[in-house]
């Protein structure tokens, strides 16, 4: 038996089938691109402020017309919170969707949020030093967090600070879509590792040797190797790869979120997490994975109306004992 860990595992990547699509998807995908390319201009032309006041506008109006979308979140926020009444839950899940409808029309606007980033995304001292330290060991820095509050400003303000990034990205479907994204994030120096292409492994074990920081979200049901580690009480299927890489390279990790505040504007955390010290490997992976997951559910848990409650987070189920 191999005593090296295993590669995170990579989803093949959508681009490479793209060109299989029937042609009736093609269109409908040029169709979607145009029309968002349009949205993006037109939004990014208004005052930052006023294209967040349309983007919970926007998330009102998707949560009264998407069923498919709102049924997926009541019935995630009545497994994570089962004390809830139906109505504290649908009133939970309208604010999920305008959130999420601010957030991106204010990242239409990112032109004018780049200029005041430090006004709109504060970074208290305490939290940067947690990041400077980590950095300071000399190994990397494996940068865990979810979809929690704004997760594209917190790695675009780091960025924009100067630290080297590197997140670890799924493509889209739409190769103009995952370009779009790349040419998004680089503006602000943030560079991309999609884990669909090949050498990305290579890519991750690279950026940590050279003193990078390597993000990576770890909060959705996806098709990478996974854990089973509770979430809000439940078994849920949970990325491994952040943990895999920290005790392969023994980057320091630090767990981090964007929470919106009451003004609208936005707060950074951080706090270092420490890999647990066990005689197995897979233990060690899994009980960092835990720890790392139980600190997002405490980030949700602070505001949960800024997680992605129609993400079905408890679709994979264990195998029966």
């Amino acid at each position: 038996m191999s005593l090296v860990p295993k590669a995170p595992a990579l989803e093949a990547a959508p681009a490479a089938a793209a060109h299989l699509a029937s042609w009736p998807k093609r269109l409908k995908r040029a169709v979607r691109y145009f029309f968002l390319r349009c949205a993006l201009a037109l939004v990014g032309l208004l005052p930052a402020k006023l294209a967040g006041r349309l983007g919970e506008s926007f998330g009102a109006l998707a949560f009264a017309l998407a069923r498919r979308e709102r049924r997926k979140a009541l019935a995630s926020l009545s497994m994570a919170f089962p004390e809830l009444g139906e109505a504290e839950r649908r009133s939970l899940a309208r604010a999920c969707f305008r959130h999420l409808g601010r957030c991106a029309f204010e990242l239409s606007c990112v032109r004018q949020l780049d200029s005041r980033v430090e006004e709109w995304v504060e970074w208290p001292e305490a939290d940067r030093k947690v990041l400077e330290a980590a950095l300071g060991k000399g190994r990397g820095v494996v940068f865990v967090s979810g979809h929690v509050g704004n997760w594209e400003l917190l790695a675009r303000r780091v960025a924009l600070a100067g630290f080297p990034c590197q997140t670890i990205a799924k493509e889209a479907t739409d190769l103009r879509l995952t370009r779009l994204i790349e040419r998004f994030r680089s503006s602000a120096g943030l560079r991309s590792i999609w884990r669909g292409q090949p050498g990305a492994v290579k890519q991750m074990l690279r950026s940590l040797k050279a003193g990078e920081i390597l993000g990576l979200l770890i909060d959705q049901d996806t098709k990478v190797q996974s854990v089973f580690v509770p979430f809000f009480g439940r078994p849920a299927s949970t990325p491994r790869a952040a943990a895999d890489l920290a005790l392969r390279t023994g980057a320091a990790v630090v767990l981090g979120f964007c929470h919106r505040q009451a003004g609208g504007k936005y707060r950074l955390s951080m706090r270092e997490v420490a890999a647990p010290d066990l005689g197995s490997r897979e233990e060690a992976v899994h009980s960092l994975t835990a720890l790392l997951s139980s600190g997002i559910e405490s980030a949700i848990r602070q505001a949960p109306e800024q997680w992605v409650w129609m993400h079905q987070r408890w679709k994979t189920r264990p195998a029966p004992a």
